[in-house]
């Protein structure tokens, strides 16, 4: 503990309309560390498909040795997920948007069915950052972020951050301090200060990435483009209600794939 963390998980806090939190060195500091918090030996994960990768090698080469497992769910077949919970199940785990096809997924509707259930609800919100989305208020226990991208931005530092309930985040805290992947106190005053300029620079993000989306779905050599706040990305209206904007990112095909 630091006065520059302390600042750093306060501010975060504010955005999220959560009560507390735990910074972390890494993205998949935060990740890893909330997992292994609250996971046990026979411990079952019920999983978006669309995952960074480096979590799903959690999931994969990992967890299994620790005799915990996951269960994977499409994206758009949310309807599914109440017959793949099982007695073990632990928590619901997502990205929205998912990390890099920029899918959407509606919160509300997973907070809804975790809450009824008893899981813990986590999602990974880096891609949209606190500035335009906060699962909090669609019904995630617990929030993360890799501070390393849109938080910092420029390239500096490394950093990660969960936030939610202070009960969850007691016991988060307690397994971070024990275990060692702590944020640094110098990272932690840049990703402090550049919080101050986040929602200038994600603004710019956003028109910039509009705009790209935009002349990519008009180009004869394109096959497709997602990008949330396209009217043709399949869960624009669910975008909208969940995001201020559409984010940074935007995916699309080349037709007939890349060329030798």
């Amino acid at each position: 503990s630091n006065p520059n963390t302390s600042e750093f998980i306060q501010k975060v806090c504010e955005m999220e309309g959560a009560e507390d939190g735990v910074a972390f060195a890494s993205g998949m500091g935060a990740v890893f560390g909330t997992f292994a918090t609250f996971l046990e030996a026979g411990d079952h994960v019920l999983s978006a498909r669309a995952i960074f990768g480096s979590t799903h090698t959690l999931f994969k080469n990992y967890f299994p040795k620790w005799n915990i497992q996951t269960t994977y769910f499409d994206t758009d077949q949310l309807d599914a997920v109440e017959t793949a919970i099982q007695k073990n199940t632990k928590c619901i785990y997502v990205e929205s948007p998912t990390n890099p096809g920029v899918e959407v997924i509606d919160l509300e509707k997973l907070g809804r069915i975790a809450k009824k259930h008893k899981l813990l609800f986590i999602v990974d919100n880096c891609f949209a950052t606190p500035y335009l989305q906060n699962p909090i208020d669609f019904g995630a226990d617990l929030v993360i972020h890799s501070a390393t991208k849109l938080m910092d931005g420029q390239g500096r530092v490394l950093g990660g951050i969960t936030v939610g309930k202070k009960d969850l985040i007691r016991q988060l805290y307690l397994f971070a301090r024990n275990t060692g992947a702590s944020l640094s106190p110098f990272n932690a005053w840049i990703l402090s200060k550049s919080l101050e300029t986040l929602a200038v620079r994600v603004d710019r993000h956003c028109e910039s990435a509009l705009e790209l989306a935009k002349r990519l779905e008009a180009h004869p050599e394109i096959k497709w483009v997602k990008y949330p706040f396209l009217p043709s990305h399949p869960q624009h209206e669910l975008a909208k209600k969940q995001m201020k904007q559409g984010g940074s990112i935007a995916s699309f095909e080349l037709k007939g794939g890349l060329k030798a």
